[in-house]
């Protein structure tokens, strides 16, 4: 293990390297060129652990893989470190909750895990940062979610404020890194900061191209990123075998709405539509791999009537006929395609109530999307005008790649 350096004056940040074999499978040849999450690799981070009070931030991706190749079934991160002796006396629950059953956007309660009796702390309810009454007692906290490389899905965001919290009451983070299954390339319009929120806390764009580990180590470093003075001593578990131009297939749908290999590549494209009046699939089984809405109808011959399931309770034209496009056979493209959102904008019969203006300026990180497709630009035009904030953001990104 590497010796912390320092790389800021008002922070102790230390990234560090793992290189050793997990204790849960062999590392043969044959599974040489298998991916090894971080959760699996516990010689490493397990020292650090024994004889703390830890805290997990963690979801029903939190798991330990039986076998590197994932095939053989994972028990829980939480399950496996309490088996292990580790004394973790609190859970602190993202978006979808720590189980993963509750809606995109719905609150999350505080509760006791009934598997466990470990208490509960939402960060996705009345409150969405670590309070400092919460981290009494805490020597250390974990943080193990998988997440999906674009910027407005909320995990790093929630990342972002655990990360601020504990530099703010000197708790070291140790994060388990996970590949990004986006993260072969970058692209989309950068976040402003006069729109910065929970959907985009830093100057990035749509997609960004870093496993979560990278992207944290880039914002505890980066000058004024972070958004508070103090910076948490972070560590970094990071991959092994992970070659972000192979694709990954994620062995846990990642939230209720991303079942598939289809949906989470379609997501930063479909994703703009929560912005809109088009449903991008919530309330079928093929969520953001077909969009549509009643006033598309005449235009586009694909139907489907969306009706409340399992992660969507409301979602939108709940029981209505929606016109649209089947994307579920298409290959992903390898950048944002604005293809759909202007293709669904320039057929709706509704044009004015088209874009719900706050939310869209907060999915795209600026509010000249809206403008520009309003306007007519074609999407290679719109694309032009991302390129030089992409550029500054890639020589930036560039000194943080592990992979």
């Amino acid at each position: 293990m590497s010796k912390p350096f320092n790389t800021s004056k008002n922070s102790t940040l230390f990234i560090l390297l793992f290189m050793l074999c997990i204790p849960f499978s062999s590392c043969n040849s044959q599974e040489e060129n298998q991916i090894i999450v971080g959760a699996n690799r516990t010689a490493t981070y397990l020292p650090y652990l024994k004889g703390k009070n830890i805290a997990v931030v963690a979801n029903p991706t939190s798991v330990i893989f039986k076998t590197n190749d994932h095939k053989q079934g994972h028990t829980h991160l939480v399950d496996s470190l309490l088996s292990l002796g580790v004394n973790i006396i609190k859970v602190f629950s993202p978006e979808h909750g720590f189980r993963g059953n509750i809606d995109a956007g719905e609150k999350v309660a505080d509760g006791v895990d009934p598997s466990t009796g470990i208490p509960i702390v939402s960060l996705y309810g009345n409150q969405k940062k670590p309070s400092p009454e919460s981290l009494q007692n805490i020597d250390l906290v974990l943080f193990d979610i998988q997440d999906v490389g674009v910027r407005f899905y909320t995990y790093i965001a929630t990342l972002q404020l655990v990360m601020q919290a504990c530099g703010a009451a000197d708790i070291p983070l140790f994060i388990l890194d996970r590949p990004n299954p986006n993260s072969h390339y970058v692209d989309g319009p950068t976040m402003e900061k006069a729109h910065q929120g929970f959907l985009g806390m830093t100057p990035i764009p749509l997609v960004y191209g870093m496993t979560i580990g990278e992207y944290a180590s880039m914002v505890n470093t980066e000058e004024g990123w972070l958004g508070t003075e103090k910076h948490p001593a972070l560590s970094v578990v990071g991959l092994k075998n992970y070659n972000r131009a192979v694709s990954y297939a994620l062995p846990i749908r990642p939230s209720p709405n991303l079942p598939s290999d289809q949906s989470i590549a379609l997501y930063p494209s479909l994703g703009l539509f929560e912005g809109t009046t088009i449903n991008a699939g919530r309330g079928t089984e093929a969520q953001f791999t077909r969009f549509g809405a009643p006033e598309l109808s005449k235009k586009m011959p694909f139907s489907y009537t969306p009706r409340p399931n399992f992660g969507a309770k409301y979602p939108k034209h709940s029981g209505e006929i929606c016109y649209g496009k089947d994307l579920s056979t298409l290959k992903p493209p390898h950048a944002v395609d604005l293809t759909w959102l202007i293709d669904a904008y320039t057929n709706s019969a509704k044009k004015e109530v088209f874009f719900l203006t706050s939310g869209f300026t907060k999915h795209a990180g600026n509010d000249r999307l809206q403008k520009q497709i309003e306007a007519g630009m074609t999407p290679t035009e719109i694309r032009d005008s991302w390129q030089k904030d992409l550029e500054a953001f890639k020589v930036i990104r560039a000194k943080y790649l592990r992979y």
